[in-house]
């Protein structure tokens, strides 16, 4: 391989301790308990969207909308202290300094590229898609597509990374291998996927 294009969330950086923890706080805010396990599970197999589809249905409208600001406010003030996975400082200056590239592709905004600045990771890095460019969310592969074509990416010699089914979707979408990211074990064993780890040492 060599250009690797990495998720954000749950893959170069632990962000769903903040994720659930904010979750669970948001609904506790209006007086509903939800079990934190329930919550992690169904982010990690699905998406925050999906998580909070699940838990709002029987929820007013007018309710559901101030539990989804409140969880806004919550994580905003929880990423900032999110921390890289173990080794991926090392695994993404293995592949700058064998010539390859890094590519970051996020639904998260711009917060992902200031967290990989004050980690010392940006340096790492040759380009970058958030929220803020507004492309369909993954599986879609139309944000691939943009960084095969902005950067000469070879999708036959690229892989798209993340700790989700979407993401494996998104890179076979695209023409491009999927690598699942499953340091717990959740995702099911039945998932296609060209290479599935628990630890991100094992990418290379």
């Amino acid at each position: 391989m060599e250009d690797f294009i990495w998720d954000f969330d749950g893959t170069l950086y632990d962000t769903y301790p903040g994720m659930v923890s904010s979750f669970v706080s948001a609904f506790k805010e209006y007086g509903i308990t939800v079990n934190r396990k329930a919550v992690y599970r169904k982010m990690r197999q699905y998406s925050v969207g999906r998580t909070f589809d699940d838990f709002l249905l029987d929820i007013s409208n007018d309710l559901q909308v101030k539990i989804r600001e409140k969880y806004q406010i919550l994580e905003k003030r929880a990423s900032k202290n999110a921390r890289p996975f173990v080794d991926v400082k090392e695994v993404c200056q293995k592949i700058t300094f064998s010539g390859g590239r890094n590519f970051l592709l996020t639904h998260r905004d711009k917060k992902a590229i200031e967290l990989l600045k004050k980690d010392d990771l940006l340096t790492f890095f040759s380009g970058f898609v958030t929220s803020e460019d507004n492309f369909p969310r993954k599986p879609n592969p139309e944000s691939l597509q943009y960084l095969c074509n902005r950067y000469s990416i070879n999708p036959k010699k690229a892989v798209m990374i993340g700790d989700r089914v979407l993401d494996v979707k998104a890179g076979h979408n695209a023409g491009m291998s999927g690598y699942l990211f499953d340091p717990d074990n959740l995702i099911d064993n039945s998932v296609i996927c060209d290479k599935q780890v628990t630890k991100i040492s094992e990418i290379l």
